[in-house]
C-alpha cells in the first residue's frame, strides 16, 4: 500500500482528498492559539477570558461528534464532510468580525463543531480500503490531517503578518487570517463534494435501519449504552463549572445549564430506546452473525481518552513546561514542544501500519498503550538537571506511542460493525475530547503545585497502563481483521464490480 501513496487514482485519490479535508478542519479549529496574544491585546482580555475561549472551543465538539456520526451514517461522508467544510466559514467570520468578548465566545462555541470533522473521514476511508490495510489508511488520514493543528501554529502568525501590510512590528491582521481559514475550508468543501464518492463502484453504502441513536444488538448492551452516555453529558457539566469559575457564568446560569444537560440525557435515553424499541420489547432478536458487543466500543472509548485526550492536554502545557524546567526562551520552548505534534506525520500512520502487520490488533493496542504509559511516567521524572537533548528525545518517543496508539484505535473502529461505523467513530472521538477536558482540568488544579507537572504526567502514565491492561483482558480481535472484504460484503459481487475510474464524479 505505501508504495501507491503517490498515486492520485482510485482509493488513494479518495484518501488524499479526505485527509486534506480533515487537515483544513484542524487548521480552522486551532486557528486561535497562534494568534491568541494578538487577540488578547486587541480586546484587552484577561488570562481567564482567554482560557474561557479555549474551553468554548471544545465545548460543543463532544455532542457534535455524536450528532455528526449519526448524520454520517445516514447521508454518507461526501455530503457530510462537504457541508461541514462550508459551514466552517460562518463561525470563522463571526469570530473575525467580533467587536466584543461575547461575540468571541459565540464564535468559538460554533467553531467547536468544526472539530468534529475527524469522524467523517474514518468511515470514508473504511469504505475504500480493505480490512487488511485499514490501519495504515486510517493512520495516514488521522496523522496527516491532525497535522493541521501544527500547520496552523506555524503558518497563521506568518500569514497574519503578511496581511498586515505594515511596517515591521505592526499588529498582526488576525481578523483576515482567521476569516481566510474558514473561506478556504468552504471552497474546498465544494471541491470535495464534486470530487469524492462515498463508495467504489459496485459497493452499497450500508446504513443503520433507524436513526437518532446508536443501534445495539442485545438488551444488556442497551443499558451499557445509557451508562456510557453519562460521561459525555458530565463533561459538559464540568465545562459549565469551569466557565463559572472564570466568571463567564454565574451560579444560577450554571445550574440552568446543568438542568438542561439532565434533560438532554433523558432525551438521549428516549431516542436510544426508540431506535432499539423492537429489541427491548422482544419483537426483534439479532442473529449471532449480526451482533456486535458494545463493550468493544466502550474499551475503545477509554483508549481514546488516554491517548488523544492526553495529547491535546500535553500540547497545551508542554511549551511552558520546557520554558520553566530548562529556563528556555519562549520561542525555543515552543519549537521543542512542537516536536510532539510534528510526530503525528509518522506516528499515527505508524501505529496503523503496525496494527496491519503485527497480526493482532488487540495486542498492538495493548503494547502501544503500555509504551505510552511508561513514556509519561518517565516524563514525570524530567527536571532541570536533565540533559536537554535527552528530554527532547524522551518527549518524541512518548509522543510516538501516544499517536501510534491513536492510529491503532481507529484501525479497530471500522471493523466493529460496518453499518454504524460513523456512530462508533463519533462516540470514540467524543470520548477523546472528554479526555482532553478532564486532563486539562486536572492540570489547571495542580499547576500551582511545585510538583504539579510530575503529578500530571504520573496520572497520564497510570491511566495509560490501566487501559492497556484492560485491553489485554477485555478487547477482542475483530472478525475479519485482515481479510480482503469488510463484514457484510459479498466477495463475489466485489470481485465482479466494475473498476473505479479516477476521473468519475
Amino acid at each position: 500500500m505505501l508504495g501507491n501513496l503517490v498515486s492520485f487514482s482510485g482509493r488513494y485519490r479518495i484518501l488524499h482528498l479526505t485527509w486534506f479535508a480533515f487537515f483544513l478542519t484542524f487548521v480552522v479549529w486551532f486557528n486561535l492559539p497562534p494568534l491568541a496574544t494578538t487577540v488578547k491585546e486587541a480586546f484587552g482580555l484577561e488570562v481567564g477570558q482567554l482560557r474561557t475561549l479555549a474551553m468554548c472551543n471544545v465545548a460543543l465538539t463532544v455532542p457534535a461528534r455524536i450528532i455528526i456520526g449519526m448524520l454520517l451514517d445516514r447521508f454518507g461522508p461526501r455530503i457530510t464532510y462537504s457541508t461541514l467544510l462550508v459551514y466552517a466559514a460562518f463561525p470563522c467570520l463571526i469570530f473575525a468580525t467580533a467587536q466584543d468578548f461575547n461575540m468571541l465566545v459565540i464564535g468559538r462555541l460554533l467553531l467547536g463543531i468544526v472539530g468534529a470533522g475527524f469522524v467523517i473521514g474514518i468511515r470514508m476511508v473504511a469504505e475504500w480500503f480493505p480490512p487488511k490495510e485499514i490501519g495504515t489508511a486510517e493512520g495516514i488520514y488521522g496523522g496527516w490531517g491532525n497535522f493541521g493543528s501544527a500547520a496552523s501554529s506555524f503558518a497563521l502568525p506568518v500569514i497574519a503578518g503578511w496581511l498586515a501590510f505594515g511596517a515591521p512590528g505592526s499588529p498582526l491582521n488576525w481578523r483576515l487570517a482567521i476569516a481566510m481559514t474558514g473561506i478556504i475550508a468552504a471552497i474546498y468543501g465544494v471541491i470535495y463534494f464534486y470530487s469524492a464518492e462515498d463508495t467504489p463502484a459496485g459497493k452499497v453504502y450500508q446504513r443503520p435501519k433507524r436513526h437518532g441513536s446508536m443501534e445495539v444488538t442485545t438488551k444488556r448492551d442497551f443499558w451499557f449504552l445509557l451508562v456510557m452516555n453519562v460521561p459525555l453529558i458530565g463533561v459538559l457539566g464540568l465545562l459549565a463549572w469551569r466557565l463559572r469559575d472564570v466568571g463567564f457564568l454565574n451560579n444560577s446560569q450554571m445550574y440552568l445549564v446543568w438542568a438542561g444537560l439532565a434533560a438532554l440525557f433523558l432525551f438521549q435515553s428516549y431516542k436510544a430506546f426508540d431506535v432499539n424499541k423492537d429489541l427491548m420489547t422482544g419483537k426483534k432478536r439479532y442473529e449471532p452473525s449480526d451482533r456486535y458487543e458494545f463493550s468493544q466500543v466502550a474499551i475503545l472509548d477509554l483508549t481514546y481518552i488516554v491517548n488523544f485526550g492526553s495529547e491535546l492536554a500535553v500540547v497545551s502545557m508542554l511549551p511552558a513546561f520546557f520554558e520553566l524546567t530548562f529556563s528556555l526562551s519562549k520561542e525555543l520552548a515552543g519549537m521543542i514542544a512542537a516536536s510532539y505534534a510534528f510526530m503525528n506525520l509518522m506516528s499515527r500512520p505508524g501505529g496503523g501500519w503496525i496494527s496491519d502487520r503485527m497480526g493482532s490488533r488487540k495486542w498492538t493496542m495493548a503494547i502501544l498503550l503500555f509504551g505510552m504509559g511508561i513514556g509519561y511516567m518517565l516524563m514525570g521524572t524530567v527536571t532541570g538537571g536533565w540533559w536537554l537533548p535527552a528530554a527532547v528525545l524522551l518527549t518524541m518517543g512518548c509522543s510516538f506511542f501516544v499517536q501510534a496508539s491513536e492510529g491503532s484505535t481507529f484501525a479497530i473502529v471500522p471493523l466493529i460493525k460496518r453499518r454504524v461505523t460513523g456512530q462508533i467513530a463519533g462516540n470514540v472521538g467524543a470520548y477523546g475530547t472528554v479526555g482532553a477536558v478532564l486532563y486539562t482540568t486536572l492540570y489547571s488544579l495542580v499547576s500551582d503545585n511545585p510538583a504539579g507537572d510530575r503529578i500530571f504526567f504520573y496520572v497520564l502514565g497510570t491511566a495509560g497502563l490501566i487501559v492497556g491492561f484492560l485491553c489485554v483482558f477485555v478487547l477482542k480481535e475483530p472478525k475479519g481483521s485482515f481479510s480482503e472484504f469488510h463484514e457484510g460484503e459479498d466477495a463475489a459481487i466485489e470481485a465482479t464490480a466494475p473498476a473505479f475510474d479516477a476521473h468519475q464524479a
